[in-house]
This record gives structure tokens, sequence and C-alpha cells, in this order.
């Protein structure tokens, strides 16, 4: 198969966090692109993604609190009137 170079101009920065992620995986930076671009091929779409992710830790609290509300623990409320509520915060 014939080899061909495609020049693409990308933000320093996402270069450089994308080499240094694709060299934690094992892989240049060109297997990475060469397979995304093999899939947009085969399939014909693009996917792009807004959907931020959660650090672990984030996530983690966040399990913890709901599983926390699920039990009742850790909760207030509901207050039937905005002065119960302020009696509850001492205001």
């Amino acid at each position: 198969m014939a080899k061909t170079v495609i020049s693409v101009k990308v933000d320093k920065d996402t270069k450089e966090k994308a080499q240094i992620l694709a060299g934690e995986l094992g892989l240049p930076l060109s297997t990475v692109i060469n397979a995304n671009l093999r899939e947009f091929v085969r399939s014909g779409e693009a996917t792009f993604s807004l959907e931020p992710q959660l650090k672990p830790q984030v996530l983690k609290e966040l399990q913890k609190a709901f599983a926390d509300y699920k039990i009742g623990k850790n909760v207030s409320g509901p207050f039937s009137s905005i002065e119960d509520l302020s009696q509850h915060l001492g205001v």
C-alpha cells in the first residue's frame, strides 16, 4: 500500500497532549490518527463528544452523595415554608 503525507495544523498543546497519551498506550501518534481515519472511511461517520468527563475523585464523591441520599443520610428538608428553611439554616 502506498503511503502519503497529510499536513494538518493542530494546536501545539493538543498535539503534545495527544502524543503523551498515545505514548502511554505504547503507540505512535500516527497510528492513532490512521486508526481514526480508517474508522471514518469505514463507517462514513465522525463522532464528536461534548459530554464532559468527571475526574474519578469527583465521580466517587457524587456516587457517595447519591448513596447517602437514597438512605436519607445527610439530607435536609423538605421544608413546608421559607420560615422553616430559614430556621434550619439559622438565619
